[in-house]
C-alpha cells in the first residue's frame, strides 16, 4: 500500500525527483494487461493528457530539451544530426558521438549548450544529480555534457567508458555485474534495462542518495525502429521495461514516497509506422542539386540522414531555397516545411512557415526543415499513425515529425505534493519537466528555461486550471496547403500538430 504522506508536512520532507524515461513510447500503448505497472502509477498520481515534445521528435533534441527546460534555438541541438557552419570549415556533427560532445564543449569554453542544463544547476546550488542511461552514448553524454567535469554520476547500460566517476562503475559491475553488450540488430534489448535498474535500487540510491536522478530505458525505441511499433517484439521489450519499472514502482510505494521522494514517468517521443518510402533524392537531384550527406565538393544541398528533413544548401540563396521547396511540395510525401522567416508566420519559400514557429531558428538550422506527410490511418498493427520514409522499411517505426502520434509523449508525476487521480487536459511539453523538478526541490527556476511549472498538478495549486489559447495558422502555394498548431499557457508555447490539408501532386 501507498503510505499516507498526505498529514506530513510539506516543510518537513526532504525532496527528492526520480525521472523515469521510456524512450518512444507512445501514451495510447499504456494499459493494464500490457504496462500494468505503469497503468498502476497513472492511478496513483497525475497523467498529463496534452503533453508534447519538441521538434524535430528525435531523442537526443528532446533530452536536451529535459534537461535545459527549453527548445532546440535556444540550447542549439537542433536534430540528433547538424551541419555547423560556423566551425571552419563547417562541419557535420554527429550528436551520437559522446566524445565529440565532450571535444565541442571543450573547444567552445564550455558554451556548446546555449542554456544550462540540471546537471549545472543542482551542482551550483549544493545537490546531486545521478543519470543511469541505455539510449546512445551521445544520448547519454546530453542529458548531462559535464558529468565528468562535475565529478557527477552518469551509468551508461552499453558504454562503461561513459561511467562517472569510474569507481562508481568499478562498484557497480562489481555487484551486479558486467556492463551488457548491446543486442543484436533487431533483437529487444532487454538485459542493459534489468542491468540499469538493479544499479540504481542497489547501488546509486542507497549509497548517493541523489537529489535527481534519471533513470533511462531505450526501450521501446529500439525495437520500434528495428521490428516495428506494435510487433511482439517491441509489445515484449515493452511489457519487460514496464516490469524493471514495477522495480521501481515497489521501493518508491514501500519507502520513496514516504521519504519525499516524487516519481516522474515519461517518454521522449512516439512513433509512426512507415507506409510508403520516399524519392527525396530524386526530386533534389531533378530539381538541379547535387546531394549528399557531408559538405563536399561538388555538393549543393547537404541532406542530413534519416527521418527529419533538414536540408543545407552549399549556396542558401533565396532562389535556390524557393527552387527545392518548390519542388518539394509537389511530392506526396512532402509534409510541413520550414525555411528562414519572413514576418511573423511565412518563410522565405512559399508555402514554408518561418522556421521560429517550430522554435528551430538557430545558426546551426537548416535553410529548409520539413516533415514527412503522414496520415491517420491505422498501420498493420491496429495503431493509427502513418509516415514516409527515405529510409526506413515500409512497416517499421519512426519519428521526427510532427504528427500526433509522434508528438504525443508520456508525462505521468506522483509524490507527496502532486495531486493524486487527477488527469490533465492542461497543454504541457517536455520543456516543462526540469521547472518543475526544480520546484518541487526548492529551486527556482533560471531565465533560460522556456518550460513552465506545472502547477495544475500539485496538491496545493489552484482549483482552476490554467486558461489555454490554441492558434492554427495556414501557409499556402497552389494546391499545396499546410497548417500548424500552437498552443499557449500563460508565457510557455507548446507546438501541438502539422499537417498538409492538400498537395498538388506531380507524378
Amino acid at each position: 500500500m501507498l503510505p499516507d504522506v498526505t498529514s506530513m508536512s510539506v516543510r518537513s520532507i526532504s525532496k527528492r525527483v526520480i525521472i523515469v524515461l521510456f524512450d518512444g513510447l507512445r501514451p495510447d500503448l499504456i494499459n493494464p494487461s500490457l504496462t500494468p505497472n505503469l497503468d498502476r502509477l497513472q492511478r496513483r498520481g497525475a497523467i498529463l493528457a496534452r503533453q508534447r515534445t519538441i521538434y524535430p521528435s528525435e531523442t537526443r533534441t528532446a533530452l536536451t530539451s529535459l534537461v535545459t527546460g527549453t527548445t532546440p534555438d535556444r540550447h542549439g541541438i537542433v536534430g540528433n544530426q547538424y551541419l555547423d557552419r560556423l566551425s571552419a570549415p563547417p562541419r557535420s556533427v554527429d550528436t551520437s558521438d559522446d566524445r565529440l560532445m565532450e571535444y565541442l564543449d571543450e573547444a567552445s569554453g564550455g558554451r556548446f549548450l546555449g542554456a544550462p542544463s540540471l546537471g549545472e544547476i543542482l551542482m551550483e546550488n549544493g545537490r546531486t544529480f545521478s543519470v543511469l542511461a541505455s539510449n546512445s552514448a551521445g544520448a547519454i553524454r546530453l542529458m548531462n555534457h559535464k558529468a565528468r567535469t562535475l565529478d557527477q554520476v552518469t551509468i551508461s547500460g552499453h558504454f562503461p567508458r561513459i561511467g562517472t566517476p569510474a569507481a562508481m562503475r568499478e562498484r557497480i559491475e562489481a555487484l551486479i555485474g558486467p556492463t551488457p553488450a548491446p543486442a543484436p540488430q533487431g533483437t529487444p534489448d532487454l538485459a542493459t534495462q534489468s542491468f540499469l535498474t538493479s544499479a540504481f535500487l542497489d547501488v546509486i540510491w542507497p549509497q548517493v542518495h541523489p537529489d535527481v536522478a534519471i533513470l533511462s530505458f531505450g526501450e521501446p525505441d529500439t525495437s520500434s525502429h528495428y521490428s516495428g511499433i506494435g510487433a511482439p517484439e517491441t509489445l515484449e521489450a515493452i511489457g519487460f521495461v514496464d516490469a524493471q519499472f514495477g522495480r521501481v514502482l515497489d521501493w518508491w510505494e514501500a519507502e520513496g514516497a514516504s521519504q519525499g521522494v516524487h516519481l516522474v514517468a515519461a517518454s521522449d517521443h512516439g512513433h509512426v509506422t512507415v507506409q510508403a518510402r520516399a524519392d527525396l533524392f530524386e526530386t533534389l537531384e531533378a530539381a538541379g542539386l547535387r546531394c549528399g550527406p557531408v559538405p563536399e565538393p561538388g555538393i549543393d544541398a547537404i541532406v542530413v540522414p534519416g527521418q527529419v528533413g533538414a536540408i543545407y544548401l552549399a549556396e542558401p540563396s533565396g532562389v535556390a531555397i524557393r527552387s527545392a521547396v518548390a519542388a518539394m511540395i509537389e511530392r506526396p510525401w512532402c509534409g510541413s516545411v520550414f525555411t528562414a522567416g519572413q514576418g511573423e508566420v511565412d518563410g522565405i519559400a512559399p508555402g514554408s512557415f518561418g522556421r521560429h514557429l517550430a522554435f528551430a531558428d538557430h545558426a546551426r538550422s537548416a535553410d529548409i526543415l520539413f516533415s514527412y506527410r503522414t496520415d491517420d490511418a491505422v498501420d498493420p498493427f491496429g495503431l493509427v499513425g502513418r509516415s514516409w520514409s527515405p529510409d526506413w522499411p515500409v512497416g517499421f517505426g519512426v519519428h521526427g515529425g510532427l504528427h500526433a502520434k509522434e508528438m504525443s509523449s508520456v508525462g505521468i508525476l506522483a509524490g507527496p505534493l502532486i495531486k493524486s487521480g487527477l488527469v490533465s487536459q492542461v497543454p504541457s511539453g517536455i520543456c516543462d519537466f526540469a521547472p518543475t523538478v526544480l520546484r518541487l526541490i526548492g529551486i527556482s527556476r533560471p531565465s533560460t528555461m522556456t518550460g513552465r511549472v506545472l502547477t495544475e498538478v500539485f496538491a496545493d495549486g489552484a482549483e482552476d486550471a490554467p486558461r489555454s489559447i490554441e492558434t492554427v495558422h495556414e501557409a499556402r502555394d497552389g494546391g499545396y496547403l499546410q497548417h500548424l498548431r500552437r498552443v499557449e499557457v500563460g508565457a510557455a508555447i507548446y507546438l501541438d500538430t502539422a499537417d498538409v490539408l492538400s498537395c498538388s501532386v506531380r507524378t
